[in-house]
């Protein structure tokens, strides 16, 4: 016995650093190793794609790239160009691009809607909208 205690002693026991690894129940390691029977397996959720958002800004950049002029210069005329577009569209004009599509405002009449909370027949006012027709250039390209 003196023997262990002085083996004991003459090696230093061996600290570790690393975190204590907790042991899951066997219950939960089967559950995760082994697929039950009685549940059906279900796909991994999956984030849907966002596509990117491109500001005028950022539009103004690549054609300022792409047609040798400032940046200065071409946010000016797509800030222009945009401006007279909501300026038709005020007027009631139907706009008409080539290769991208028909802008045009339309009304909507009144109508009688439901209160999602209460149920409640409520009337809706007459609004407008702007509705955009795409161009058959551009349903191909896409």
């Amino acid at each position: 016995m003196a023997a262990k205690q002085a083996a004991a002693k003459a090696a230093p026991a061996k600290v570790s650093t690393a975190p204590a690894a907790k042991k899951a129940p066997a219950s939960a390691r089967t559950a995760l190793t082994k697929p039950s029977a009685t549940k059906a397996a279900v796909a991994p959720a999956t984030k849907p794609v966002v596509a990117a958002t491109f500001t005028l800004r950022q539009i103004a950049a690549e054609i300022a790239e792409r047609e040798q002029i400032s940046k200065r210069a071409a946010e000016t005329i797509l800030n222009g160009l945009v401006g007279l577009l909501v300026d038709h569209l005020k007027n009631g004009d139907r706009l008409r691009i080539a290769g991208l599509g028909i802008l045009e405002v339309k009304d909507r009449p009144e109508r009688t809607g439901r209160n999602p909370a209460t149920g409640e027949a409520i009337t809706i006012k007459a609004s407008k909208k702007i509705a955009f027709r795409p161009a058959k250039e551009l349903k191909e390209a896409i």
